[in-house]
């Protein structure tokens, strides 16, 4: 298996470190991944940590080169109908996340058991907090919107979100359910962007002999079941 790298920024060293312990050979990467070698692309899985703006540019690149494409930029959500759609009509297999975290995976199926009786029970209402880097360009983060569709499925309520930029935060997630009498809190903290890395290389692993479009967590779920 051979991967190729799409964004060569600090997630992008992270996930090359990631590929180097689990033995699987980085054939590349680049910052502008439509001019990348497409011999190599054609035998190659991509995993794209780019801006939304780059993946905007690039999301018709790396469907008709790449033997696969594993999706971390988030940001592009708008767009997703388009997206999924121009990769199942190349026949190139897609997965795609807000977060490739297993412990924010995890939190979205707490959030989704929580909700789910909360909405039966009734008189709690919902919000989320997340806390990220300085750096990350879109607000409400893409998990954040992942997390508050789960409520909004389940509670008929689209949950208000609030978002924090301040120093180098890998990411908190808080998923918060207020009622009169009590208050339940769901959070997530990274550590370090590490976790996304893994998981993300993980989902690379999960392209062999895969076809059409998924999300991770329908996979991961999925292998974790057996």
């Amino acid at each position: 298996m051979k991967v190729v790298i799409s964004g060569y920024g600090r997630m992008g060293h992270m996930v090359e470190a990631a590929l180097e312990a689990k033995g699987i050979e980085c054939a590349g990467a680049s910052e502008d991944i439509a001019a990348f070698d497409k011999a190599i692309a054609s035998e190659s899985v991509c995993i794209d940590f780019t801006t939304p703006d780059a993946f905007r540019a690039n999301y018709k690149a790396l469907a008709d080169n790449f033997k696969a494409v594993v999706i971390g930029t988030t940001g592009w959500n708008d767009i997703k109908d388009e997206v999924i759609g121009y990769f199942e009509s190349k026949g190139t297999p897609m997965i795609y996340s807000s977060n490739y975290s297993v412990g924010v995976n995890v939190l979205s199926a707490a959030v989704g058991l929580v909700s789910k009786y909360l909405a039966q029970a009734g008189g709690y209402a919902p919000y989320i907090v997340e806390k990220h880097h300085i750096h990350k360009l879109d607000a409400p983060s893409g998990t954040a919107k992942s997390l508050a569709a789960v409520v909004e499925e389940n509670m008929g309520v689209n949950p208000d979100t609030a978002s924090v930029r301040v120093g180098e935060l890998a990411g908190i997630h808080t998923v918060g359910f207020e009622g009169l009498n009590d208050r339940i809190t769901l959070t997530h903290e990274a550590f370090s962007r590490k976790g996304f890395a893994e998981g993300a290389v993980l989902a690379a692993q999960m392209t062999e002999g895969l076809s059409g479009v998924h999300e991770f967590k329908e996979l991961f779920f999925k292998e974790s079941a057996k």
